[in-house]
């Protein structure tokens, strides 16, 4: 099965009401007066990670790229459950968990390990408490509202193929906590750039029901005679959302398009057409 037909096969089991119909990076259930925000992310070697990775560098981005959902709903973090394979340089990975649990102020609160018999695959599991109401999600992009993104796009391409400058973007990304706080009890939608803006944009059109004009010159790019590679590399955890219009930003981000009514085309680029998902970015399968 490709990604997109284990989910659809996923939607025909029985989902929990926070499960936003698997359309959404995260879950949500509310207790009292309080929301709590749940994030699921792996990466295997191989895939996400080449097997002569530093496995601190790799620990790090587990996590970091978990916080990443969280920060797209405007959650503050409250701790991670691990799944970790044992038999690569599990010092190293003990050793970036350590900073980066560090760096954002989180507690490890439990998890699993195994011992890897082929490739290793690490997990985690974030959970969050939401900051506003009502949460962020990607369906809640409203005609008329601008479309926006933060930071620079391509950063994280340029690291993989080992520009020094732009290393940290891919090894060790930031996840942008303090911003999606800030940005949640404004936006419409917003989501996390995390495989490939066109495609990610894509998405949020569909979940939204509706069609999104980008402007591709607008999207600011960390290699302007790349920008094409950049808008469909991925990995770069900058967040995308909508804000309504009027209302000032709250954080630092570029207009990069507008929401339109629903058409039978979900994305127009530069005013051409976007009809399918292949080629927007990475899909697995």
């Amino acid at each position: 099965m490709t990604e997109h037909e284990f989910l659809a096969a996923l939607r025909t089991l029985p989902l929990h009401e926070g499960a936003r119909g698997l359309k959404d990076d995260c879950a949500l259930i509310e207790i009292g007066d309080e929301t709590l925000i749940f994030n699921h992310d792996s990466m295997a070697e191989g895939t996400h990670f080449r097997p002569e990775a530093d496995l601190a560098d790799v620990a790090w981005k587990l996590v970091a790229i978990n916080l990443s959902d969280l920060a797209s709903k405007g959650a503050k973090p409250v701790g991670i459950l691990l799944g970790h394979s044992l038999g690569g340089n599990d010092q190293r990975f003990i050793e970036g968990l350590r900073e980066v649990l560090t760096a954002y102020n989180v507690k490890l609160m439990g998890g699993d390990t195994v011992a890897a018999t082929g490739a290793s695959t690490y997990a985690v599991t974030a959970i969050g408490k939401a900051t506003c109401k009502p949460v962020p999600a990607r369906n809640a992009a409203k005609v008329g509202h601008g479309v926006f993104v933060t930071g620079s796009i391509g950063c994280a391409m340029l690291g993989f193929e080992g520009h020094v400058a732009h290393l940290k973007a891919f090894n060790r990304p930031t996840p942008l906590v303090e911003a999606g706080q800030a940005l949640a009890p404004h936006v419409g939608a917003m989501m996390d750039v995390s495989d490939g803006l066109l495609l990610d944009i894509y998405r949020m059109a569909g979940a939204s029901e509706v069609t999104i004009s980008l402007e591709s010159i607008a999207v600011p790019v960390a290699d302007e005679a790349r920008r094409d590679e950049c808008l469909r590399w991925g990995d770069d955890y900058q967040l995308l959302f909508t804000l309504p219009q009027g209302v000032e930003l709250p954080w630092p981000a570029t207009m990069i398009g507008t929401v339109e009514p629903r058409a039978p085309i979900r994305l127009f680029v530069d005013g051409k057409p976007v009809s399918s998902t292949a080629g927007l970015g990475y899909e697995h399968g």
